[in-house]
């Protein structure tokens, strides 16, 4: 394999608002992908930067009573401690209000000029009279001129999804001071992207040389037709200046005119970068000249595909910069099937996230489980990540260690049995790497998961059926122990390396664990060492509770109105006064309500029934003997002898009350409660509660 050198970006955060889970999407994508690349030996590189400019950035602001310099700089702390907090590995994190930007946005707009591809002309916009300022398309609002829709933008209508000039716009106001905007001819700059030149290079760029997502490359011809002549017709100029007041850089030779914030802003890649360069001597131009052989890739959201395809590819190719190697775009993240919301609470910002205590690596799993490579939507279940995280996780990945280590550390001075480690199952986890390698390089991530927990319920499967906790028992059985929990303890570490681009932190906790160094991919056939035995296992992640999503709706709800948060609660106390209903026949009544703390107390686990026998002197027990992932097995006297024979219970999962107070009976102790269903007085008949394939002995239920 060859080592390749790759630069990374992630779209610029606008630095008027905080980062919330829609923006971690494309962060924590991007981050797997860079971690991937580095754990390869990739000479990889991954910068960003604070999209400072603009109309909005200005009147935010003013608005507060401080400088947009001021209000830049805070914003970008915030910026860059979530980023950190959520483990998004940037080597550089910048702002677009910099010098090294500055001086590139100057530089590139000079040699498009000399290239002839600047143009001048009038062009007729709305002025706000009262703030003495052209106002931007978002900044003015009015009446739809297709469907008469009230309050829309200037740009497009959120009611029928029509789009139009802000001149078509009915009764027209703006959206900074409210007055009724006037007509004003002003000189503005044009990229000419219809020139034959930028014609021909994008149709060919977008079509042949970059090999974009399907779903990508068919936008594009959208946009540019099925040749380089229809390109040429269908491409328009591209307006590159606003007119002061404007917070951004002045456009030599033009007072009074800033570039617009979409021509900065991409060059704030390279910024970022040329400002790392400086910091660690790397050479800038051979990073970005036009025949340069190193890589360089976009991260970003479908909703900006045309700049990052068109704009940007054109800017680079005319101003003798190399062209972007791919552009990467996903789609938008919805959370429980809608889009986020502030008054449902699911408008969750990153800081809000962190402060209900919630992991950021359980976000980043999940994310990771239902990312792939398409630009598809993602929609984040709240019930369907508190099961997963819970299940994949807990109840499958670090189970195996939980179950296994402690054994070795005491039995064994945690050192592993070397010649145990050529086992098959050892064989089988390490023939994945390379297809899985493959998915992480396509950010297939979700096909690379599914793969992993899968092998890791191979995993498990060998556990449960070489049961070290009975073969502790038997000091005969000791090399069988030794062997056991060695086996496990290596397919452990291959899963940890593994699942390292998505979870750094847990990895590295694990790697603290089994005494060995930063997992590489090329690990993958490096095996444990006894010269260097495993420490005590001790917790690595605890589990994701129901409380915790409550407390973060909570959070990202408080700022609704008062009196909208005292209506939700009357609603919520609607539900639960419905629930005390008389039931069909034969059934019994549903019991008086009980709140969520008195429910929490309850303690529900998978539990597999190894071993069921008739109980002599009884006619109603069966007595059940239980894994519920602990390191013995639980006794349980259940009355279901009526319902079911021994052979019928053996091998099946079943749930457990596994924190009720054992209760000494004249056939011995019953450590817990079987559930079961039934009718009133058991004229239905009993039946014991399974569960779907795949959960675990031990999993809790919720």
């Amino acid at each position: 394999m060859n080592p390749r050198r790759i630069l990374v970006t992630a779209a610029l955060p606008y630095a008027n608002g905080q980062i919330h889970i829609g923006h971690l999407l494309e962060y924590i994508q991007s981050d797997i992908w860079v971690r991937f690349q580095r754990m390869r030996g990739h000479e990889t590189y991954f910068v960003c930067a604070d999209d400072t400019h603009g109309t909005a950035v200005m009147l935010r602001a003013e608005k507060e009573g401080i400088s947009t310099t001021q209000l830049i700089n805070r914003v970008w702390q915030e910026h860059k401690t979530d980023f950190d907090r959520f483990l998004v590995s940037f080597d550089h994190y910048h702002s677009t209000d910099s010098e090294e930007n500055r001086s590139l946005c100057q530089q590139i707009y000079l040699s498009l000029r000399e290239a002839g591809l600047i143009a001048q002309r009038e062009i007729e916009q709305f002025y706000d009279p009262v703030k003495e300022m052209f106002l931007p398309d978002r900044f003015i609002k009015g009446e739809c001129p297709k469907c008469k829709a009230k309050d829309q933008y200037g740009d497009a209508c959120e009611v029928c999804g029509a789009t139009y000039s802000p001149t078509d716009l009915k009764n027209p106001y703006s959206a900074v001071s409210g007055a009724t905007p006037i007509r004003k001819v002003s000189q503005h700059y044009f990229f000419k992207l219809s020139d034959p030149r930028c014609a021909h290079f994008l149709y060919d760029w977008t079509q042949v040389r970059t090999p974009l997502q399907a779903e990508a490359r068919n936008k594009m011809k959208e946009w540019l037709g099925n040749d380089a002549l229809t390109a040429q017709e269908k491409l328009s100029d591209w307006d590159i200046s606003r007119d002061a007041p404007y917070f951004g850089f002045e456009i030599p030779d033009a007072p009074g005119k800033y570039f617009y914030v979409w021509l900065d802003a991409p060059i704030g890649y390279l910024a970022s970068f040329k400002k790392l360069c400086e910091l660690r001597g790397l050479d800038f131009q051979e990073w970005v000249k036009p025949d340069s052989v190193t890589e360089m890739v976009h991260f970003i959201g479908k909703d900006i595909l045309y700049f990052h395809t068109l704009f940007w590819p054109a800017t680079l190719q005319f101003s003798g910069y190399r062209t972007p190697t791919n552009v990467f775009a996903h789609g938008f993240l919805t959370v429980n099937g809608e889009k986020m919301s502030k008054s449902r609470g699911t408008f969750i910002t990153a800081a809000s996230y962190l402060d209900a205590g919630l992991n950021p690596e359980w976000l980043r799993y999940y994310f990771a489980a239902r990312l792939n490579a398409s630009m598809e939507d993602l929609d984040l279940s709240l019930d369907d990540f508190v099961a997963r995280v819970n299940s994949d996780l807990v109840g499958k990945y670090l189970n195996i260690a939980s179950r296994s280590a402690n054994f070795l550390v005491k039995r064994f001075a945690g050192k592993v049995d070397e010649a145990a480690l050529n086992h098959p199952l050892i064989t089988q986890l390490r023939q994945a790497a390379e297809e899985l390698a493959a998915h992480y390089e396509a950010r297939e991530y979700s096909r690379a998961l599914r793969w992993v927990m899968e092998l890791a319920d191979a995993v498990n499967a060998y556990v449960d059926t070489h049961k070290p906790w009975e073969l502790a028992k038997d000091s005969a059985q000791a090399q069988a122990l030794h062997a056991t929990c060695s086996v496990a303890l290596e397919a452990f570490r291959l899963l940890t390396l593994y699942l390292k681009p998505v979870l750094p932190s847990l990895a590295l906790g694990a790697e603290t664990f089994l005494s060995i160094a930063p997992l590489t991919w090329a690990d993958v056939s490096c095996p444990l060492r006894a010269i260097h035995p495993i420490l005590a296992y001790q917790h690595l992640m605890r589990r994701l509770e129901a409380a915790h999503i409550t407390d973060l709706l909570v959070r990202n709800g408080a700022t609704m109105p008062s009196e909208l948060g005292a209506v939700s609660k009357a609603a919520v106390q609607s539900v639960v006064n419905e629930m005390a209903v008389t039931t069909k026949d034969g059934i019994e009544a549903i019991g008086a309500p009980i709140s969520i703390d008195e429910f929490a107390k309850i303690d529900l686990r998978i539990a597999k029934i190894v071993d069921c026998q008739y109980v002599a002197g009884s006619e109603k027990l069966l007595q059940l003997t239980l894994d519920v992932g602990e390191q013995t097995t639980r006794n349980v006297f259940s009355g279901i002898r009526s319902a079911y024979t021994p052979e019928q219970l053996i091998g099946k999962h079943t749930v457990l009350v596994a924190n009720l107070a054992p209760r000494k009976m004249k056939f011995g102790v019953s450590q817990g409660m079987v559930l079961s269903a039934s009718g009133q007085s058991d004229a239905g008949g009993i039946y014991v509660l399974e569960v779907d394939a795949g959960a675990q002995p031990g999993m809790r239920v919720r």
